[in-house]
């Protein structure tokens, strides 16, 4: 298996070294290679233009408005006589009252293309809106995954959406994916189809060199878990039932040949450079690699899936108390998506590592730990240590007590992380209610 993902890892490289130079598909990144100014090469809108659009949606947020990513764009639409409104009323950690509205002003405008400006919370944003503006008819709970909501397939045909990721993190502008806090249960749930994804996402290093600090480390610790997660998932020929229909696959398959590829190569990218883009934000190389990895994870995650940290960290997030992330200019308490994933990844990997020791310890390897004398019953032990140390390093919080949680909320956590089967049955090992308590006790303090 390492010996035919060396293979692919080396063709795609020679891909890259062959790739043409013309403007039209010129947009590979070259490690060392200086950028110009934001928007000087940049001919993607063309491709709105071509497609003949006449009314397009540029969904932001509000802080990215006054922004480069955000000029740059509308720099290109304009240049290009591309019609457009703008939509900058997108939530950080999005609701699904959030979403609604974005999906009211999508509904109103009747545009035939889109074009995300953020993070994951705008993308997702524009997803949804894409789709249930694609679906007028559709209540909100049709598309959302099940048992929150009726998990339906979508087969309505959505706008051309182009997504330009200004972190580097959710990958989500490569993944049929939109994510939300759904207020009624207090959880985060989603909606799961490959008919959301964007048509064309952009991945320019410069968009994210406004990014601060922890928003730096949060974003990069969503890629970190996606790589983890995805290569340590139930195999995809180990899931199970088989769909009625392949309309009804999952969008997750579980991990595989091709999604470790992708898994491997961007946790090699975050071992080497996640610390530099935190610590020196003017690091280019650093965050130029960063934003690729996220991709990388994205393609990864998107097709094999996540599963423990991610189901647990959707309930962390939702049941937020009074924690207010630093660096976050938000009106409202906030567990940053990336922060609520990484904190139980040490008592995840413990977990899960006695079916697929060998992979665990090879993460642990990439991550930096010494294997040599490592045995395989350990794998789980040395992966979690490895990853403890890794986030104290970067200032991390202790653990979920220090966000405002404490052992008396356990059970709410284990209430919120049941109906996340979605991911949760991609866990390599199954987990029963007593174990999940286990895994959020385990996870109240890190150091």
């Amino acid at each position: 298996m390492a010996g035919g993902r060396e293979r692919v890892a080396q063709l795609l490289k020679q891909l890259h070294r062959a790739s043409c130079i013309c403007p039209a598909h010129s947009h590979t990144y070259s490690p060392g290679t200086e950028h110009p100014a934001l928007g000087k090469t940049d001919y993607a809108f063309e491709d709105l233009k071509n497609l003949g659009v006449k009314n397009v949606c540029l969904m932001t947020d509000k802080n990215l408005c006054q922004l480069p990513p955000v000029k740059a764009v509308l720099d290109s639409l304009t240049t290009n006589g591309v019609n457009f409104q703008i939509y900058d009323n997108v939530r950080v950690e999005p609701t699904d009252q959030s979403f609604m509205d974005a999906i009211e002003f999508a509904k109103k405008g009747e545009f035939d293309s889109y074009v995300a400006v953020g993070g994951g919370s705008v993308i997702d944003t524009c997803k949804t809106a894409n789709l249930y503006a694609s679906s007028p008819e559709s209540d909100f709970l049709d598309y959302v995954n099940a048992p929150i909501g009726k998990g339906k397939p979508v087969r309505v045909t959505l706008k051309p959406l182009i997504a330009v990721p200004t972190t580097a993190g959710t990958g989500s502008e490569t993944t049929g994916v939109a994510i939300f806090d759904y207020k009624e249960l207090k959880v985060k749930t989603g909606i799961a189809s490959r008919a959301i994804k964007p048509y064309l996402g952009i991945i320019d290093p410069l968009h994210t060199l406004h990014m601060p600090e922890r928003v730096v480390a949060n974003t990069g610790f969503d890629v970190l878990c996606h790589a983890l997660e995805s290569y340590t998932a139930l195999p995809y020929n180990k899931r199970s039932p088989c769909p009625s229909n392949p309309v009804n696959r999952p969008a997750y398959q579980g991990s595989n040949p091709i999604s470790d590829v992708w898994a491997i190569h961007a946790l090699r990218i975050v071992a080497k450079y996640l610390k530099r883009a935190i610590k020196n934000p003017e690091d280019r190389e650093a965050r130029a690699n960063m934003h690729l990895a996220s991709a990388f994870a994205g393609i990864g995650f998107g097709n094999a899936g996540v599963h423990l940290c991610h189901g647990m960290s959707y309930p962390i997030s939702g049941l937020v108390k009074k924690y207010k992330a630093k660096d976050y200019h938000v009106d409202h308490s906030l567990v940053p998506h990336g922060l609520s994933v990484v904190l139980t990844s040490p008592a995840v990997f413990t977990f899960t590592a006695p079916m697929c020791p060998e992979r665990h310890l090879e993460a642990a390897q990439i991550m930096g730990a010494n294997i040599s004398t490592a045995k395989m019953k350990d794998s789980g032990l040395i992966l979690a240590d490895t990853l403890r140390k890794f986030l104290y390093d970067l200032n991390v919080d202790d653990g979920l007590a220090a966000l405002g949680y404490s052992k008396a909320d356990i059970p709410a956590l284990v209430k919120g992380t049941l109906p996340q089967e979605r991911v949760t049955k991609l866990s390599p090992r199954p987990q029963n209610e007593e174990e999940l308590s286990g895994l959020f006790e385990a996870s109240m303090k890190l150091y």
